[in-house]
């Protein structure tokens, strides 16, 4: 049985997400199914980082994301591709950081306690198959250090895990 363990507490997010990255490598292995491996990851993400409010999963289908396994707040169940942080992450196939959601033009409020948010793009063998999306209650919560941590932890995600009529 997986048990979560706490974070380092040095104030070095390097260390916090090598932890992570760590703990995520065994909570997956050996599971190939991505929506149970999306589901137990964003519990993980949830449990352990602190100041976040919503962390989860959107895939792509067709020209919208749809939700996936989350933990939060209720959430928007569609969003299209370009629209919001997380269309905008698909539309770019890049992450992207937001210090202040409300200056964030076209901004998608599912949750008005969101101010700030983290999206990561899921791509393997060149396609976009959805994104990673957190969001904080507090201004400026991510930087780079929390994007490239994320984007490893996704990595990860991605080699663990079978998207079906998406290829090996």
């Amino acid at each position: 049985m997986f048990t979560a363990t706490a974070l380092p507490t040095s104030g070095n997010k390097r260390d916090v997400y090598a932890s992570l990255a760590q703990q995520l490598s065994g909570l997956l292995d050996g599971e190939p199914d991505a929506i149970a491996n999306a589901a137990n990851m964003s519990a993980l993400l949830y449990g352990l980082l602190p100041d976040l409010n919503w962390a989860g999963f959107y895939f792509l289908r067709g020209p919208e994301l749809v939700l996936g396994p989350f933990q939060g707040k209720v959430a928007c169940v569609r969003i299209p591709v370009g629209r919001g942080v997380c269309g905008t992450a698909v539309e770019r196939k890049a992450s992207v950081v937001v210090p202040d959601v409300h200056e964030f033009p076209g901004h998608i409020a599912c949750d008005s306690a969101s101010r700030s948010e983290l999206v990561v793009p899921l791509i393997k063998h060149g396609r976009v198959l959805g994104v990673l999306d957190l969001d904080s209650p507090n201004p400026s919560r991510f930087d780079d250090a929390d994007r490239e941590g994320c984007e490893s932890l996704v990595r990860i995600y991605l080699d663990a895990s079978e998207f079906p009529g998406h290829g090996p």
